[in-house]
């Protein structure tokens, strides 16, 4: 049979977690293990980035047959009439090289906003100064809850019209809680796709 066995000790960091509580509580779990793990997270972000690199290198269609849009991201992008511009965690080319090869749709680099970017709350507040934004209705779709909660705590933002995805990372208690939060809607995908006409 062959292959490798590891045993990890995770020092406790990790113990009686639950998927669902490492779903409500990341952002307090991840520097517990990354610190129990004696991990740099900027050396993992760049580690990650090469060995996307590599695979996309040497098996670019591997690569892209392991990920996936979600049904009909891709269709609502392609037929936008509204100016699109994409600000995700990933590094930008990653998101250029999905958006291209799995989805068909070409957005140009300078409206791709990826890792290394800055927080996705000033890349906002940095889109909205561009003049050619002036008057222009403001739409920021996310599926992470926590982002859109730091969108609302910056007043200059308040111009920002906000959606959760009902898809992606996020929780049914995620989206419950934001029946209580009234500058957020949730959007459904077929509602995407409208909003972008």
């Amino acid at each position: 049979m062959g292959g490798d066995l590891y045993a990890l000790d995770f020092d406790g960091a990790a113990e009686g977690l639950t998927i669902q509580g490492i779903l409500e509580n990341w952002s307090k779990i991840k520097p517990v293990i990354l610190e129990a793990w004696s991990e740099n997270r900027d050396e993992l972000i760049e580690l990650f980035g090469n060995i996307r690199d590599e695979w996309m290198d040497s098996d670019l269609v591997s690569w892209i047959g392991a990920n996936r849009f979600y049904p009909g991201v891709s269709d609502a992008l392609k037929f936008a009439s509204s100016k699109i511009y994409i600000v995700t965690t990933k590094q930008g080319r990653f998101a250029e090289a999905l958006l291209r090869e799995l989805g068909g749709v070409t957005i140009p680099p300078e409206r791709i906003y990826g890792l290394g970017s800055g927080p996705k709350v000033e890349v906002l507040k940095k889109l909205q100064k561009q003049p050619e934004h002036q008057g222009l209705n403001l739409h920021f779709v996310e599926d992470r809850l926590a982002t859109l909660k730091n969108v609302v705590k910056e007043p200059e933002l308040d111009g920002w019209n906000l959606y959760l995805g009902d898809w992606g990372y996020n929780t049914q208690n995620e989206r419950e809680e934001v029946a209580n939060i009234p500058r957020i809607q949730i959007i459904q995908l077929a509602d995407f796709s409208k909003k972008l006409k």
